[in-house]
């Protein structure tokens, strides 16, 4: 039997990856840098093996799999070269290993890990499901009918997949370090959707999704009349949010989420579309809807004191603003305080107006230096740049993070891409001594 050894096994997708071929009985094991990443928590209760990159990992009889962060003139790569094994990078093994599956893609420029994990939370408990989420976590079942799949635009990696369906949940600028502009993230996106199968569901709000084309039915979901799947009747409480949905104008249940936030209610509508495409039980569909607890770094919340702290990926201004408007949803009558660590550059730079409109929406604004990239260390501007847009922003220190504990009785939120989660521990351990 082959073993699998993943370049780069840390990586959201392919620690999910790892954690599939493992639950399917494949040999599995991996390399990375030492650096401790959250991912590898669930690697570590799997049993597989994490080893330090060193090309003497590379031995004969293995099956390389590569990480895209990785060239091909990474030591382990080169080695493998050497000894002739067999070398596939991520997307590709992914694009191959959906054909055994009914496939689902997820994409987007926003919402993509939050809608997989829904979607495969609400599926596997009602069919065999496979699933690999943005976030870290794969799961594999032998018995699997469907594959549930987050699909990343970023360098066009989506284009290797061909799934039977994609749920897409809408189109925006971002990694500007790559798209030139908005005009060039819709036609990745429409070539995408020339390669699915069965059915495109689209969020129909959404005016660049409105343009897609395609060989398969198009199935819109939103707020808006006209949507194929449209919510109304909204009831948003500190406890969640309930909606009516109505197929082509005629009603057809009443569900709930425990999620709050607009943005919870679109992603529901998709996952809520895609299931009656397949025609599985709605019964069963708004009892899963219910149990859903989310994924890492989405709204993960604890409380200490009178503080509630939350850690979010949130790291583009539409992802901020929709972010504390869930936050304003569940804790009306709490201080909102961000803190906000720009994630590259670029991608600061490209938009640095409207990070300063959707976190002045905020209380009160904390910022954290810009965390460059692997493709980008240093830039031009500072985080000085975005201080100067916020009204009263505070620039905060990691080793001292005791002005957070001037907001009793607040919400804390902690949003960013990079190692936001670092001032997050800090400012805890801060709490700790104090308490």
């Amino acid at each position: 039997m082959t073993l699998y050894h993943f370049v780069g096994i840390k990586g959201s997708g392919m620690s999910a990856l790892a954690q599939i071929l493992h639950d399917i009985n494949l040999k599995v094991q991996g390399s990375d840098v030492e650096k401790r990443f959250f991912t590898q928590q669930a690697l570590e209760r799997s049993g597989i093996t994490i080893l330090p990159f060193d090309k003497e990992n590379i031995q004969p009889g293995m099956t390389i799999i590569a990480g895209n962060a990785y060239p091909d003139s990474h030591e382990e790569i080169q080695e493998a070269m050497k000894l002739g094994l067999p070398i596939v990078r991520y997307h590709r093994f992914l694009g191959d290993f959906m054909s055994r599956f009914t496939s689902v893609a997820v994409t987007g420029a926003h919402g993509k890990t939050s809608t997989t994990g829904l979607l495969a939370h609400v599926m596997k408990g009602i069919k065999p499901t496979t699933y690999l989420i943005g976030d870290g976590t794969g799961s594999g079942d032998e018995n699997a009918q469907y594959f549930v799949f987050e699909a990343c635009e970023y360098r066009r990696h989506f284009l290797s997949y061909f799934p039977d369906y994609a749920i897409m949940t809408n189109i925006d600028f971002d990694h500007p370090d790559y798209f030139a502009n908005i005009d060039d993230v819709f036609a990745a996106f429409q070539e995408m959707a020339w390669q699915v199968k069965k059915g495109i569901i689209a969020c129909g709000d959404d005016e660049q999704l409105q343009k897609i084309q395609a060989k398969v039915p198009v199935m819109f979901y939103g707020f808006d009349e006209g949507n194929d799947f449209q919510a109304r009747n909204i009831e948003k409480s500190t406890n969640g949010t309930s909606f009516d949905v109505f197929v082509r104008n005629e009603f057809y249940s009443r569900f709930s989420i425990p999620t709050y936030g607009d943005h919870n209610v679109l992603n529901a509508l998709s996952v809520i579309a895609l299931c009656h495409y397949e025609e599985l039980d709605v019964e069963r569909v708004k009892e899963r809807l219910t149990t859903f607890e989310g994924v890492k770094r989405r709204f993960t919340e604890k409380q200490i004191g009178s503080q509630i702290l939350i850690d979010d990926y949130a790291h583009h201004p539409t992802e901020i603003k929709a972010t504390i408007q869930a936050a304003r949803q569940k804790y009306p009558d709490k201080k909102i305080v961000t803190v906000f660590q720009p994630h590259t550059f670029t991608r600061t730079q490209t938009f640095l107006d409207d990070f300063a409109t959707s976190l002045n929406e905020a209380d009160q604004v904390y910022l954290c230096d810009i965390f460059g990239s692997a493709r980008e260390h240093h830039g031009k501007l500072s985080i000085d740049d975005l201080k100067k847009k916020i009204d009263g922003a505070t620039i905060l220190n990691e080793e001292d993070p005791s002005e957070l504990n001037g907001h009793p009785n607040s919400v804390v939120i902690f949003m960013g891409a990079g190692d936001i989660q670092k001032f997050q521990a800090s400012y805890e351990e801060y709490l700790k001594d104090q308490a």
